[in-house]
């Protein structure tokens, strides 16, 4: 009879010399820039910088004072920062295409219960980050401006930098897109066996004073951001456990299923 340790290694046969590892690489990241560029030559023809612009700028304007407006005290600001939004708006556009040519490359190494999991990763991982980013735009971003315009003093107009304000929105993109990502590292900790489900229940209460500092320290000194940002890093958290039971349950390396069903008493 023969065990586990006997059987054929799937992936023996299918190792690459290292030249080879470093062209394919090569040729992976050119095909993910080139997506890039053409998405930004799209979107600088329709809707254009200045229409991105402006669109980025919708949520704050739309709660500035009658007649206010924003501002460049940069002179080269009202040409580079468009073109730093639409670069912006290019890569989000291409990444789902960036993250294929990421799975394409590692995904000849791994074995076929990886791949199970490998692939609806980099995916929800991706529809994950930009429901983050589009939660701070549509929520978020406005939710905070009209509860800073409404505690500013009345003899304060507003006239933000332009610059000021992309950096400004671009770090909360980043912050509330990887924070939405929680799901995505409460799984794979679990399934490499970094930590069991057991002791995720047991964090559940470290994790949530954690939540609340975190987003007491990257977020504007505001209750609504703060909120907005620590409740949804709380809920992800509950559903990365209970998809994580499933991902762990489903995905296991053929080896480890025949051990636990050798372990179940028989009937």
């Amino acid at each position: 009879m023969s065990t586990s340790s006997d059987k054929k290694d799937e992936l023996e046969g299918t190792e690459a010399p290292f030249v080879s590892h470093l062209v394919e690489l090569r040729d992976r990241l050119v095909r993910a820039l080139i997506a890039v560029v053409v998405a930004f030559a799209a979107l600088a023809l329709w809707p254009g910088p200045s229409g991105l612009y402006d669109l980025l700028a919708a949520p704050l304007v739309a709660h500035l004072p009658k007649g206010a407006t924003l501002i460049a005290t940069n002179v080269i600001s009202p040409i580079l920062v468009p073109l730093k939004i639409t670069l912006m708006a290019a890569f989000m556009l291409a990444l789902p295409f960036v993250l294929y040519q990421v799975w394409a490359f590692v995904a000849p190494g791994l074995y076929s219960h990886e791949k199970k999991l490998m692939l609806p990763l980099v995916v929800s991982s991706t529809l994950l980050f930009v429901a983050g980013v589009a939660f701070c735009y549509f929520l978020v971003i406005p939710g905070m401006s009209q509860f800073i315009q409404a505690f500013a003093p009345a003899s304060i107009t507003a006239a933000p930098d332009i610059e000021q304000y992309f950096g400004f929105v671009l770090t909360l993109f980043l912050v509330f897109g990887i924070s939405f990502e929680v799901p995505i590292a409460v799984i794979v900790l679990a399934r490499i066996g970094i930590v069991t489900i057991e002791q995720l229940r047991k964090f559940r209460g470290y994790f949530i004073v954690g939540a609340f500092v975190v987003a007491a320290v990257v977020t504007p000194p505001d209750v609504i951001s703060q909120l907005a940002l620590a409740i949804p890093m709380c809920i992800l958290y509950e559903i990365g456990i209970i998809v994580a039971q499933l991902v762990i349950k489903h995905t296991k390396a053929p080896e480890d299923a025949e051990a636990d069903a050798a372990d179940k008493p028989a009937a």
